[in-house]
């Protein structure tokens, strides 16, 4: 017996009309992304290079860096992005924690000699 074919959606009209889940995953991804640009901006140029991710939740502003070294040197300037980011964003950022990642995004970002 033949399984029955469903009609597929194009991603385009999955992400503009449809699924709620989808709708709701597209608007956290906008936001991360604009959370990592103030960031990005935020920073020295060559810090910035460093940065892989950047997100907020409940007040806390997670910034992933590409190495421990690196991640050492953006501590120093939390103070800037709590006060940059949460005016930029309009929010209360009560802390800003700085993380390692190891993701294939954070390989590809690392500069030389970090």
């Amino acid at each position: 017996m033949r399984a029955a074919v469903r009609k597929s959606k194009d991603i385009k009209g999955l992400f503009e009309g449809g699924s709620e889940r989808l709708t709701s995953l597209k608007q956290r991804l906008d936001e991360r992304s604009r959370v990592f640009e103030l960031v990005t901006a935020a920073l020295p140029e060559e810090l910035a290079l460093t940065v892989a991710t950047a997100g907020i939740d409940r007040g806390v502003l997670t910034v992933g860096a590409v190495s421990a070294a690196w991640a050492t040197r953006l501590r120093y300037l939390t103070d800037t992005l709590q006060q940059r980011v949460g005016q930029a964003l309009g929010v209360e950022i009560a802390r800003v924690r700085i993380k390692v990642v190891t993701t294939p995004a954070a390989r590809r970002r690392r500069p030389p000699d970090g």
